[in-house]
């Protein structure tokens, strides 16, 4: 599936737009069948409208963060918040190692908790699969 254009124009917008395009590409090209959006201003893919990874512009970083990351158990991803989220930060298009990537990315297919139903479910979280 095509990297939607609401997304190359996010990245095209961005003080770092090689590290936002690297990010996309090897995400669209690894995590099949996962639709991407832009969801609250940023790139994001889902797998049955499960949140899974996204990224996003802060000062001087693009931070790639994966909603399950805390259960990876991945020495470069770092805890991000009160749930199961972990992140990792790039300054560069340089720092993204792809086999790192790739190897999230799959990891992040096989492990997932359910962010679709943690309103419904009252903050409570479970873990899918």
């Amino acid at each position: 599936m095509p990297i939607p254009a609401e997304i190359l124009a996010y990245n095209e917008a961005q003080p770092d737009p090689a590290t936002c395009d690297k990010l996309a590409r090897t995400i669209d090209r690894h995590l099949k069948g996962a639709s991407a959006k832009i969801w609250h201003r940023h790139p994001v893919w889902f797998l049955d409208d499960n949140p899974i990874v996204g990224y996003s512009t802060l000062k001087g970083c693009t931070r790639l963060l994966f909603w399950s990351g805390q259960s990876f158990d991945e020495a470069g991803l770092q805890p991000e918040g009160k749930f199961q989220a972990a992140e990792v930060r790039f300054t560069a298009a340089e720092q993204v190692v792809a086999k790192d990537l790739v190897r999230w990315l799959g990891k992040a297919r096989e492990i997932q908790w359910d962010y679709k139903n943690l309103v419904k479910r009252k903050g409570v979280l479970l873990r899918l699969c």
